[in-house]
C-alpha cells in the first residue's frame, strides 16, 4: 500500500505560527523532505521532533524526487517542507507533487503561513483578484519579457525578491510598469517586519538610501489605463450622424457643429469643416 505525501506549511519567521496539525504530521511522518536540512533541523529540534531528513531542492530534485517517490510507493509517509512558508509555491516541491499525482499517491496539504498571502492582505491594495508571479528571472531578456507580459494586468501583482536584487527590480518596474502604488513588505512576522506603502519611484528612492535587508514581497497596483486609452475612437461617421440628427431636428449647421463639438470634446471648427466638406 502506498504512503502519503504531506505538504506541511512552516513558519515564515515567528515559530509560534506553526499549527498543531503541522506538528502532529511532522511527528507521525516516516521522514521529512526539506529544502535546507540544516534549517529544518533547527525547526524540528525546537519542537523536540526527531525524524530522518532528506535533502530536496532545485538542483537535486530529479534524483531525490525519484528516491522520495520510491519510498512513498513502498508505504512510507513523507512530510515535505520548504525553508519557510508553504511548500510547492515558487519551490521545487511542485515537481514532487506532480510526480506523486502521476503515480496515484495521495497528497495532503497542511495549511499554514504563506508569505505572499500575508503581504497581500496588509498591502492596502485590492485583494479580490491578484496574480502571483514568484521571482523574476535573472536573465535580462526573460526578465523584460516577464514584466511586459504582466504590465497591463488590471489586478494586483505580487512578486518575491531578494535584497541584493531589489533596487534593480524597482528600476525595472518603474521603466516597464510605470510609477504605480506599491507595498514593499519585508521580514514578515520577524522582529524587523516592515510594510512600506508608497509608489515605485518613492520606494526606489528610499532603498537607494536605506540598503535593503531581509526577504521581500512586492505587492503592486494593477494596470489602470489613462483616460485617453479608454476613450472610444471617434469616427467621422459618428460625428456626422450626431450633427445631422441635430440639423434634422431644426438646428442650424453652425449650432449643430457647436453642439456636436461639445458632445465629443472636439474643436468646433473641425466639425464645421466636416459638415461642409
Amino acid at each position: 500500500m502506498n504512503g502519503v505525501l504531506y505538504l506541511v506549511a512552516t513558519p515564515i519567521g515567528n515559530l509560534s505560527d506553526i499549527s498543531q496539525r503541522a506538528l502532529e504530521v511532522l511527528k507521525m511522518s516516516d521522514f521529512v523532505a526539506a529544502e535546507d536540512t540544516r534549517h529544518t533541523l533547527k525547526l524540528l529540534n525546537h519542537f523536540h521532533i526527531k525524524k530522518p531528513l532528506v535533502s530536496y531542492y532545485e538542483h537535486n530534485k530529479i534524483q531525490r524526487g525519484e528516491y522520495i517517490l520510491s519510498r512513498i510507493l513502498n508505504g512510507e509517509t513523507c512530510a515535505l517542507v520548504t525553508d519557510a512558508g508553504t511548500p510547492a509555491i515558487s519551490d521545487p516541491g511542485e515537481d514532487l507533487v506532480r510526480q506523486c499525482g502521476d503515480a496515484g499517491i495521495t497528497v495532503i496539504p497542511i495549511p499554514g503561513p504563506c508569505a505572499f498571502v500575508q503581504a497581500l492582505i496588509v498591502s492596502g491594495l485590492p485583494t479580490g483578484r491578484f496574480s502571483f508571479e514568484g521571482f523574476l528571472s535573472v536573465t535580462k531578456n526573460s526578465r523584460k519579457e516577464h514584466l511586459e507580459s504582466i504590465a497591463k494586468l488590471p489586478h494586483t501583482i505580487i512578486l518575491y525578491e531578494a535584497p541584493h536584487k531589489l533596487i534593480a527590480t524597482l528600476k525595472d518596474l518603474l521603466r516597464v510598469l510605470g510609477d504605480r502604488k506599491i507595498a514593499v513588505v519585508r521580514e514578515l512576522t520577524k522582529i524587523h517586519e516592515q510594510v512600506l506603502r508608497t509608489t515605485v519611484s518613492e520606494a526606489l528612492s528610499y532603498f537607494e538610501q536605506t540598503p535593503p535587508k531581509g526577504e521581500f514581497v512586492l505587492v503592486i497596483e494593477g494596470y489602470c489605463p489613462k483616460d485617453s486609452e479608454t476613450a472610444p475612437s471617434i469616427s467621422q461617421e459618428m460625428i456626422l450622424e450626431k450633427a445631422n440628427a441635430l440639423i434634422a431636428a431644426g438646428m442650424s449647421k453652425k449650432d449643430a457643429a457647436k453642439e456636436t463639438a461639445a458632445f465629443f470634446n472636439l474643436p468646433k471648427n473641425s466639425v464645421y469643416k466636416l459638415l461642409h466638406s
